[in-house]
C-alpha cells in the first residue's frame, strides 16, 4: 500500500494520472476514432497537462537521488500518433510561432502532431519511471522536460486548438446558424 501522507508520492501520483489521461486522450484521437470531437478533447486534455506541468513548474526544483537517471526501457514509439494527428489535422497542422517570444522576434513555424508527439513522449518517459517506482525520478523527469520542452508545446499547441475550435464554432455562416437555432428551438 502506498504512503498516503508522503506529499512527493501523492504529487508524483497526481502527475502520473494527468499524464496517462492525456496520453490516452491523445492515442484515441490519433487513431481517428471521433473525428469530430477530436479538437475539443485536445484543447480539454493539453490544457488539463498544462495545469500539471505548471504546478510542476511552481514548485522547488525536484532533485533526484541519483546522478544518472535510471533506464526505463524502450522508449514509447510517437511516430503512428505524429502521423495520426497529422492526418486528422490535414491541412491545418502547421502553424506560425515565434523562436523565442522573450528574446527574439524571429518568426518560425511549428506543428500540432509534433507538438502532441513531443508532450506524449515526454510524459510517458516520467509514466515509465513512476511505474518503477521511482517516484522522485518521475517528478524530476516531467518537471525538467515541461521547462525544457513540453510546456513550450502545450502553451503553442492549446493556442492553436483555441484558434481552431474558435474558428469552427464562429465563422460558421450565418444563416445555417439561425437554420439550426430554429431546428433546435421547434422540435
Amino acid at each position: 500500500m502506498p504512503d498516503t501522507t508522503d506529499p512527493t508520492r501523492l504529487l508524483a501520483d497526481e502527475c502520473a494520472a494527468e499524464a496517462r489521461t492525456f496520453v490516452e486522450t491523445v492515442a484515441g484521437v490519433a487513431s481517428g476514432a471521433a473525428p469530430e470531437s477530436a479538437i475539443p478533447l485536445l484543447l480539454l486534455a493539453t490544457s488539463q497537462v498544462q495545469l500539471m506541468g505548471s504546478r510542476l513548474g511552481a514548485i522547488a526544483d525536484v532533485l533526484p537521488a541519483e546522478r544518472f537517471e535510471p533506464d526505463t526501457g524502450p522508449e514509447v514509439e510517437v511516430e503512428p500518433l505524429r502521423e495520426g494527428i497529422g492526418r486528422l489535422f490535414d491541412g491545418l497542422d502547421s502553424y506560425v510561432d515565434l523562436q523565442d517570444p522573450v528574446t527574439s522576434v524571429e518568426v518560425t513555424s511549428g506543428s500540432l502532431a509534433d507538438d502532441l508527439a513531443i508532450i506524449t513522449e515526454s510524459l510517458t518517459h516520467g509514466l515509465a519511471h513512476h511505474a518503477a517506482g521511482r517516484t522522485t525520478e518521475a517528478l524530476w523527469w516531467w518537471q525538467f522536460s515541461y521547462l525544457s520542452a513540453w510546456g513550450e508545446r502545450a502553451a503553442m499547441a492549446v493556442r492553436v486548438l483555441h484558434g481552431l475550435l474558435a474558428h469552427v464554432r464562429l465563422d460558421a455562416d450565418a444563416d445555417e446558424v439561425a437554420e439550426a437555432e430554429f431546428d433546435a428551438l421547434h422540435s
